[in-house]
């Protein structure tokens, strides 16, 4: 594949703490476009300093219309899509020039590292992810607080990975958990049961999921390992389902719903 028909796809927000490293590994990219929902941490600053990159200023209502609005400025066939903190790795990076996708080819996924302050984890609940896709076609679906691309055609696997390395302060991890929160709930209050997985089920009933997460993370993901990496992961993702329980538990009271 020829790098240049692909074109980064950034969403940002305040990603001062990230978007250095992210930006690092795209230095082979002939045009990047950053989708900002007014950033004011010095951000744009820092996109402002590479000729590159096109800021395109839009207010954020949900990250799928923030990528289906910046698919509309992709010019290239190939996107790739990123997060402002996300670290492409040098194998993935390698492994785009040996790409020869066919007509049937749609899109490629990538599994990503998690890592805390640099510390790469054993194991992340963060799923593999399609980030290089071809435009035409493509379309972001909200889904809960997160949001999901559809294609129709062939997704393979990319073997190369992507670091997920968030060092925004906590306290701002803790205001986007609250939002994430009560989309969750919306979510899954809305859905039928009937199209809930597994997952989802367990944490519709909210007391379990937060106890069985914990345990997950640490044992089934190996996070005890990790040290206090591992740790502060565990209980991130700990607070979080206790966040969504504590959504839920407020959503049924108030409406006087079991």
């Amino acid at each position: 594949m020829d790098r240049d028909t692909v074109t980064p796809l950034l969403i940002t927000f305040n990603e001062i703490q990230n978007i250095e490293r992210t930006l690092a590994k795209l230095d082979w990219a002939k045009c990047i476009v950053a989708i900002d929902s007014g950033s004011t941490d010095g951000t744009l600053d820092m996109l402002a300093k590479d000729p590159r990159i096109e800021v395109i200023p839009r207010p954020f209502d949900s990250f799928a219309e923030q990528c289906n609005f910046g698919l509309t400025h992709i010019r290239t066939d190939w996107v790739l899509s990123l997060d402002a903190d996300y670290e492409l790795s040098d194998a993935l990076v390698s492994e785009l020039t040996g790409l020869r996708p066919a007509v049937e080819d749609r899109g490629y996924r990538a599994a990503f590292v998690y890592r805390i302050y640099g510390r790469p984890l054993r194991g992340t609940l963060y799923p593999p992810r399609t980030v290089l896709y071809r435009v035409a076609g493509a379309r972001y679906e909200n889904e809960g607080h997160g949001h999901r691309i559809r294609l129709q055609g062939r997704i393979s696997d990319l073997k190369g990975v992507i670091y997920h390395d968030d060092r925004k302060p906590l306290s701002r991890w803790l205001g986007s958990q609250l939002k994430y929160a009560a989309r969750e709930a919306a979510h899954l209050l809305e859905m039928p049961r009937e199209r809930l997985g597994r997952v989802d089920r367990i944490r519709l009933m909210g007391w379990p999921a937060p106890i069985l997460v914990l345990g997950y993370v640490l044992f089934a993901k190996g996070a005890i390992l990790d040290g206090r990496a591992g740790w502060f992961y565990a209980f991130q993702r700990l607070l979080a389902e206790v966040l969504l329980a504590l959504e839920l538990l407020d959503r049924r009271l108030s409406s006087g719903t079991k």
